[in-house]
């Protein structure tokens, strides 16, 4: 859509993300908000009409396409007539607050609200005088009549409403495919198809996967599964100091460690002399650094079939501003969350138990948060790679009907970042869906604490106690006699060590600890010292580290 301004008599493309605010002389002030318009053609229709309880008329109409090739927008146009002077008070202050709260959210990096507020004060800020002619004598309620009445099309009543109006109005087709629904449907899916084949080859282990996460990844030729974790506690009483011990056995966790082995193992293929094998790596080397990428066209999506334990869980009716809510509301609900053997406390929680004797956790919702900021690669992975973020969310969660608190817990707590970051570094949001569930919510008794683990490559399922934070006996896949998880931290280590030879980084085969290696990627590290720092600042509360855990193991 374009619209002319008849002050500086210059065309302004409205984009599909920007509002404008038509300001015509008295009587009338006409807002609109950019929405994708079809030919006479085109199914469109008029599905509702609003006039808020005011001594001053406002209709809103809004027009949708039945159309299943162009992506549907909204288009509302209001009237307000005054019976003279400028508009104060709190109707100006409403409006304003409409436009804000209806600003659509977009995937990607995000910046400073600051930056935000300017410009969309500068886009209302655009006027549009009135044309010469008189008023017409038709009523845009005679107008309306005659559109549900079937006596006009869409198209045509909006041409009239902008005559009526006294706004100059332009329309061009706009066709988009909407891909949404269908990535919604393929990626739980593939999920359902890749669990089926795991649980069919083991059928004693089907009752592990009540909590289920997937790492999806989309090239041209689909989406394909590349990482699966099941699991929903984290260990008990325990103290670790060879890194040998899983101390999270979350879902989310354990497919997300799953993906760091899925990307080790394609940085050995990259690295390896043997040609083949590095193109069909999914890395690059970045042309914009020294680091590798993802190829160009392929992206990373978050499959879940339950809501994430934390914050993401928080009443629907909570906002993010903290000074709008109780002090009680702003601890327990929004804050940053503990996990101790698979019971969630708010870190302000008087019921929190800090014995020491107790190994903790921060909630799943808490290290999305932190994934969707630092990149779900983790500190050893950004020696050699750039941030890796995850697009979209999918939750498959067939209890759940509401996403607010997903949304505000990992992208809102942390708006306005990605200024404060260090180079390829942002606060990545991504898009945050329901979708079918892909995940059977039946478990069997005796293996409740059970979680299991895969990757793209693996041949067979490993099977581990969440509370132990060790591979059972009867795991189709174990390691050694000491039953270490592949996902432990040692085993990590080892990978690591793997590719800094096959890479030459002889600085990096140097280290002498896991924390001296994970130190030295002192990108990350300060990074996640940005983060951190600024949730306490919001008032979250603070990231607690695992006290009794230890880094200083070496191979």
């Amino acid at each position: 859509m374009r619209g002319t301004d008849r002050v500086s008599g210059t065309d302004r493309v409205v984009t599909d993300s920007t509002f404008h605010s038509f300001t015509a002389s008295p009587p009338s002030l006409c807002f609109l908000k950019y929405g994708h318009l079809l030919s006479s053609t085109k199914a469109c229709h008029l599905i509702n009409r609003q006039r808020p309880r005011s001594s001053k008329n406002v209709h809103t109409l809004t027009a949708t396409t039945t159309s299943k090739v162009v992506s549907t927008e909204l288009v509302k146009f209001g009237r307000m007539y005054r019976t003279g002077g400028s508009f104060g008070g709190s109707r100006g202050t409403c409006i304003e607050q409409i436009l804000k709260k209806n600003l659509p959210t977009t995937s990607g990096p995000t910046r400073s609200p600051s930056n935000m507020n300017t410009g969309f004060d500068q886009q209302v800020k655009s006027t549009f005088k009135p044309g010469h002619d008189g008023r017409p004598k038709v009523s845009p309620k005679t107008l309306i009549a005659r559109y549900r009445n079937g006596e006009t099309n869409a198209i045509s009543l909006l041409h009239q409403l902008a005559q009526t109006l006294q706004f100059h109005l332009e329309m061009k087709e706009t066709v988009a495919p909407e891909r949404k629904p269908f990535v919604n449907l393929q990626i739980p899916h593939a999920v359902r198809d890749q669990l089926t084949k795991l649980m069919n080859s083991h059928p004693e282990f089907s009752g592990c996967a009540v909590t289920t996460a997937a790492f999806i990844l989309q090239t041209s030729n689909g989406y394909e599964v590349v990482a699966l974790g099941t699991g929903n506690f984290n260990t008990k009483e325990s103290i670790s100091s060879n890194g040998r011990i899983v101390h999270d056995s979350h879902a989310v966790v354990t497919a997300r460690r799953s993906l760091m082995r899925f990307l080790y193992r394609h940085l050995l293929m990259f690295f390896s002399k043997n040609a083949n094998l590095t193109q069909k790596s999914i890395f690059q080397q970045s042309s914009s650094s020294s680091f590798l990428s993802l190829k160009s066209g392929i992206t990373l999506h978050l499959y879940v079939n339950q809501l994430p334990k934390g914050a993401a869980q928080i009443p629907s009716k909570l906002r993010l501003n903290p000074l709008s809510m109780s002090a009680w509301q702003v601890n327990n609900e929004i804050s940053l969350h503990l996990s101790v053997e698979g019971k969630v406390f708010s870190v302000f929680s008087s019921l929190l138990d800090h014995s020491n004797s107790k190994v903790v956790s921060m909630s799943t919702t808490d290290k999305i948060t932190q994934w969707q900021v630092l990149g779900y690669q983790g500190a050893l992975l950004s020696h050699f790679i750039e941030p890796i973020y995850v697009h979209s969310i999918l939750i498959g969660d067939s209890d759940c009907s509401e996403i607010r608190g997903m949304e505000m817990s990992v992208s809102q707590r942390v708006e306005g970042i990605t200024s404060k970051l260090p180079m390829f570094y942002c606060m990545m949001r991504p898009h945050i869906s329901l979708v079918p569930s892909a995940a059977s919510s039946h478990a069997g008794g005796n293996q409740l604490t059970y979680g299991i683990n895969w990757s793209e490559g693996d041949s067979s399922l490993e099977v581990v106690d969440g509370l132990e934070g060790k591979t059972i006996e009867d795991s189709p896949f174990k390691s050694g006699s000491a039953l270490a998880s592949r996902l432990c931290k040692a085993a990590m280590m080892h990978r690591f060590r793997l590719v800094a030879k096959e890479a030459q980084r002889t600085d990096l085969l140097a280290t002498s600890t896991y924390r001296e290696a994970k130190m030295m990627a002192k990108p990350y590290q300060e990074a996640k010292n940005v983060l951190r720092a600024y949730l306490l600042q919001k008032g979250f509360g603070s990231w607690q580290d695992k006290v009794l855990v230890s880094d200083n193991f070496s191979m």
